[in-house]
């Protein structure tokens, strides 16, 4: 199997898959951060709270709070965006570091009792806090999946200086996830097919 037939193969969700929504929130917009990409990120997301909804599968939400910048708890940008702040989710996590595994509450012991297997990772940012997370679930031995075109990341300047562009980011996530095999990449019209089958 080829790369591309394994991006293009049918993907099945279970019942209790669950969609994992990472720090959603204002602070982002803060122009600090630098370019973005996919613009229409905001949108896929939403896309697929509505097919969550609509299914009756449970739906988390994590927090990043910061000690100092755009994140920090108590400021506007801490809060999550709106289309976010508006559910009432199955499960809420805070997190000071990278992966939504090490948060409060627990997410790997809240899945464990649930008996879930499988989980949809999206939110902000791609490469950070969305990979991470990929990573360890596909660790913990859950179906990870990651809609690549529902969240988004900035340009980063590397330790010789040299800036890799928001897209080259996404791509080299997608690329490492898929290779590697810790999660199965797919875009967002695949999950949300699934969603409805």
């Amino acid at each position: 199997m080829t790369n591309t037939d394994a991006f293009e193969a049918p993907l099945t969700l279970d019942p209790d898959a669950v969609l994992i929504l990472i720090d959603v929130q204002k602070g982002f917009e803060d122009p600090g951060f630098g370019p973005r990409d996919n613009p229409q990120a905001e949108q896929r997301m939403a896309e697929l709270i509505a097919a969550w909804q609509s299914t009756n599968r449970p739906i988390v939400t994590v927090q990043h709070a910061t000690p100092e910048g755009p994140l920090t708890e108590g400021t506007p940008g801490h809060a999550l965006k709106d289309f976010v702040a508006a559910l009432t989710p199955d499960l809420h996590i805070t997190k000071t570091v990278n992966s939504a595994f090490y948060g409060t509450p627990d997410l790997h012991a809240w899945l464990q009792e649930r008996g879930a297997r499988q989980v949809v990772v999206t939110g902000i940012i791609t490469n950070v806090c969305n990979e991470t997370t990929a990573r360890m679930a596909g660790n913990l031995g859950y179906d990870a999946i990651f809609p690549v075109d529902a969240m988004h990341s900035f340009d980063m300047a590397g330790p010789d200086g040299t800036t890799i562009t928001a897209a080259e980011l996404a791509r080299a996530t997608a690329t490492t996830l898929h290779a590697m095999r810790f999660a199965k990449v797919v875009t967002t019209d695949k999950v949300l097919a699934a969603a409805d089958a």
